[in-house]
């Protein structure tokens, strides 16, 4: 079992190295990307299992993943949308609308986090 904590990392999926933030805080998961412009890389909400848009400043793909950071879907989210609780769902990874797709993640994949201080599933 994960234990989570706020903090920084990096992504890892299959070639690529992303940077993360995760936030694993109530705090943390309910400010998420509000009142950002954009990410550069990506940000894990855990635990989650859906998300919303509403007050948003730009599109973002959305990837559900399982406990084991399996990956079970991932949509892309325009600003002002709520996104429908996916069952299984552990955690959700966010990022700029279409920087997914250039990493390769889809349903089936499985990523890798690396969070100095946080014992992840491997």
């Amino acid at each position: 079992m994960a234990n989570w904590q706020d903090g920084s990392g990096t992504l890892h999926a299959g070639a690529h190295r992303i940077p993360l933030e995760v936030a694993a805080s109530y705090r943390a998961r309910t400010r998420g990307l509000l009142g950002r412009d954009g990410i550069d890389g990506a940000m894990l909400l855990t635990p989650a299992a859906s998300v919303h848009t509403f007050r948003m400043r730009f599109a973002i793909d959305v990837a559900y993943l399982d406990r084991d950071l399996g990956v079970l879907a991932v949509v892309t989210m325009a600003p002002g949308r709520l996104g429908l609780p996916r069952l299984r769902s552990r955690h959700v990874l966010e990022s700029a609308a279409g920087a997914m797709a250039g990493w390769g993640l889809r349903a089936g994949t499985t990523i890798k986090v690396d969070v100095p201080g946080c014992l992840t599933p491997r």
